[in-house]
This record gives structure tokens, C-alpha cells and sequence, in this order.
């Protein structure tokens, strides 16, 4: 067995994970259609195509007068004007107003020249073919001039924000059909290890079913990248190279999961010693998956996690979601961290930091945050439940019930 599985460099997380970034660089864009677009990253900046609202318009639903003919106007001693039209919204006014004139209007139509003002219908009262106006109105009243919300070319995004229900509305009320967004990054997914079987087969002695490739697939996908599920592979490492050689025609990111620890049959480590990449980095001081390791093969990055379902999950999150949110223009890839108390005694002492999935609560203006069942990398049924990652500091102490922990964000905490 040869000694490079056993002399490996410790990292630490920060600098494994500054060391992979400073090779991502933003993918190349391409424009879609502004219906495929939700959850796509903004690659140009958008500006406002005309001003908003391009006509001037009424706030509400009344009479389109001149203020200085409402100046007598009150409850007591309305002022009568003649009515010259109905303004429905969508329509152009056919005639202007003069004085000791109106225009019935509805809420968001075109005001009609000579107007300044509109008086809600419910200080109005329509007397035949005139209209008895109970209020005096003050100049530009009810409404919204040219421009109001937005003017022309006023700045609406910039690069890099993610597509959602309120820049989709912007973008059509500007007339953008179509969008420039970052190219989804294709991440092709191997999982190692002739124990493996794909998930239609039947089940076999000594066998298990490889899952770690489905749950990387969804990893990726929320990351905002195309997940490439490939077949299992073996432990050859021919084999293993010559897959992944093919895989890097059409990815953008290769990830692996199983095979880097100290085995005989840890094929990713026999591919480290003889290929001709660069290889970042080897151990990592985390539980669980010290092993993870990272390397640029042929201008491609390959992110090799452990095979532990619990061990391959957070190596994704700390490393890979990081590098897939470079290459979609985040300006800030690493992860979000908060502040949290811990709601349990944690007694499991480390000489790394680890990593424990959890689930958070918020109340009283805090947040609390305990394991998510069973902390052990081979349990995968508590990675359904896991909405952050529980930062242990290293030591023999563990961590106790109500402690400040650091936690690291993989949903948005709930009420």
C-alpha cells in the first residue's frame, strides 16, 4: 500500500474552500426566453426602457377635474361640472377638459389634458349630465405623474441576481422577452465502489443501493446547476479514470463520492498518485469526511467526498455549492452564517471541528438549533430533516445546552 494515503497535508475548511474558489470563474451567458428564467442569475445590467407610468395617471377611481374649479366645493354646497366623457383604463382621452368640466375616469387610466386633478367618486355625485363635485381638490391630487415609480434607463438589476416573481414583472413591464442569464454549470456525479447497485436492481448480499448519487443530484440542482447522474463505477482505477476523462467532454464540474480514504480499494486516492492534475487538497480537519479532497484535472475541477452519505452531504455544501455559486456570478459564494443556541448538550469531542446536520426553531427573537437524529456519517435518514450545519469547535469538550454555536444556513430559518 503506498504511504501517500497516509502523508496528507491538513487544511482547514477556510482555506480548502478559498483555495478551490480561486479557480472558479463565471461561466459564459446565454439568453432565454423571460418565462424560463425563474431562479436564473442576471448576467447584464437591465435598465428601465421608458418611464413608469409613461402617461400621467389616475390613482383612483373618479372624475378627471380642474383643482381651481373645486375651490367652492364642499359637502354643503357642491359644485356642479359638465361631464364630457368615460375614460375606461387602456383608452386615450378624446377631449381634453376646460374649466367647469370633468372626465368620468377609472383607477389607472390616462389622465386628459387640462385635468389636474381627480376627485374620488365618493365625494361626487352624478346629476344627469353633469356631475356634483363635494370636495376641493388641491393641484396634482390623485395623480401620478409621468415617471412617477421609474424614470427612463433608471437602473432595475444588476448582474447576478437571481430571476424571481418581482424582477420577472419588472422585466415585463419593460418589454424584456428575453434575459441574459449565467449558463447553469453541468455537474457530472460518479459514485465508486463495486458494493454499489443502481437503484432499480434488486438487492444483494453484501450490496447496497447507491443513493449518494440522487442526493448529490438535488444538491446540485439547488445550487442552480445541471445535475449529469453517471453509472457507477468500479473499483478499477482505469476504469475510473477513463470515465471521468469521458465525463469532462461535457461537464463543467466532475464530483465523486466514496474512494478517498486509506483502503486498498480507495480508487480516488490510486487516481491522485498517477494522473497528471494538480491536486488542492487531500484532508480537510472536519467531521465528517476529513477525507475530501480536490484537484483541477484538464482545466476541470473534481471534488472527491467521502462515501458516507452523511460525509459526501456536507462535503458538498462547505465546498461544492460554494464553487457552483462562483461559476453563476455570486459575488458572495460561501455559504450564510448566523448565531445560534444550542438546545442540547453536545458531548462528542473532536480533534477537528465538525459538522453536525440540524434543524432550527425561532422564537422570543432567537434561534435554537439541535442535531437532526442520529450524528453519525453513515446515517443518511436525518439528511431529509437537515436545514443547517452545526459548527462543533474542535476539543474534547463538545459543545453544551445553550451554548452560542455557529450555524451554517441551508434554508432560511421558519417562523
Amino acid at each position: 500500500m503506498s504511504e501517500y494515503r497516509f502523508q496528507r497535508k491538513l487544511v482547514q475548511v477556510e482555506e480548502a474552500q478559498q483555495t478551490i474558489l480561486s479557480y472558479a470563474r463565471p461561466l459564459n451567458t446565454e439568453e432565454i426566453a423571460l418565462e424560463e428564467s425563474f431562479g436564473r442569475r442576471l448576467a447584464e445590467p437591465v435598465a428601465a426602457s421608458h418611464p413608469v407610468p409613461h402617461f400621467r395617471r389616475s390613482g383612483v377611481d373618479g372624475y378627471a377635474v380642474h383643482a381651481a374649479d373645486s375651490e367652492a366645493a364642499s359637502p354643503g354646497q357642491p359644485v356642479a361640472l359638465q361631464v364630457t366623457e368615460t375614460i375606461p383604463c387602456g383608452a386615450v382621452p378624446v377631449h381634453a377638459v376646460k374649466r367647469g368640466q370633468a372626465a368620468r375616469i377609472m383607477t389607472g387610466a390616462i389622465v386628459p389634458d387640462g385635468a389636474d386633478a381627480v376627485i374620488m367618486l365618493e365625494m361626487t355625485e352624478p346629476s344627469g349630465d353633469k356631475v356634483n363635485i363635494r370636495k376641493r381638490m388641491a393641484p396634482d391630487e390623485n395623480i401620478s405623474p409621468v415617471g412617477h415609480e421609474m424614470r427612463y434607463n433608471d437602473p432595475l438589476l444588476q448582474p447576478g441576481r437571481t430571476i424571481g416573481p418581482g424582477e420577472a414583472a419588472l422585466l415585463a413591464t419593460f418589454g424584456y422577452k428575453t434575459v441574459r442569464v449565467y449558463r447553469k454549470p453541468r455537474v457530472g456525479i460518479f459514485s465508486t465502489g463495486t458494493e454499489l447497485l443502481e437503484v432499480g436492481q434488486p438487492l444483494e448480499a453484501g450490496k447496497i443501493r447507491n443513493s449518494n448519487s440522487y442526493m448529490l443530484a438535488c444538491q446540485v440542482q439547488e445550487a442552480g446547476g445541471i445535475p449529469l447522474i453517471m453509472p457507477v463505477l468500479p473499483d478499477e482505477p482505469d476504469v475510473v479514470e477513463a470515465a471521468l476523462l469521458a465525463a469532462m467532454q461535457h461537464a463543467d464540474v466532475i464530483v465523486t463520492s466514496g474512494g478517498v480514504s486509506v483502503g486498498d480499494k480507495d480508487v480516488l486516492v490510486d487516481l491522485f498518485e498517477r494522473w497528471d492534475g494538480t491536486l488542492l487538497f487531500n484532508k480537510v480537519a472536519m467531521r465528517p469526511g476529513s477525507p475530501t479532497s480536490a484537484g483541477i484535472w484538464r482545466d476541470k475541477p473534481l471534488f472527491a467526498l467521502s462515501g458516507n452519505p452523511g460525509a459526501s452531504f456536507v462535503g458538498f455544501e462547505l465546498f461544492v455549492r460554494p464553487y457552483l455559486r462562483a461559476l453563476l456570478g455570486y459575488t458572495t459564494a460561501v455559504h450564510r452564517e448566523i448565531q445560534c443556541f444550542l438546545e442540547t448538550d453536545y458531548s462528542k469531542g473532536s480533534a477537528y471541528p465538525r459538522y453536525v446536520r440540524g434543524t432550527m426553531t425561532y422564537r422570543d427573537g432567537s434561534v435554537f438549533v439541535q442535531p437532526a437524529g442520529k450524528d453519525k456519517s453513515s446515517i443518511m435518514v436525518s439528511i431529509k430533516d437537515a436545514e443547517c450545519l452545526i459548527c462543533i469547535p474542535a476539543g474534547g469538550r463538545g459543545a453544551s445546552d445553550g451554548d452560542s454555536v455557529r450555524v451554517i444556513l441551508l434554508k432560511e430559518p421558519s417562523a
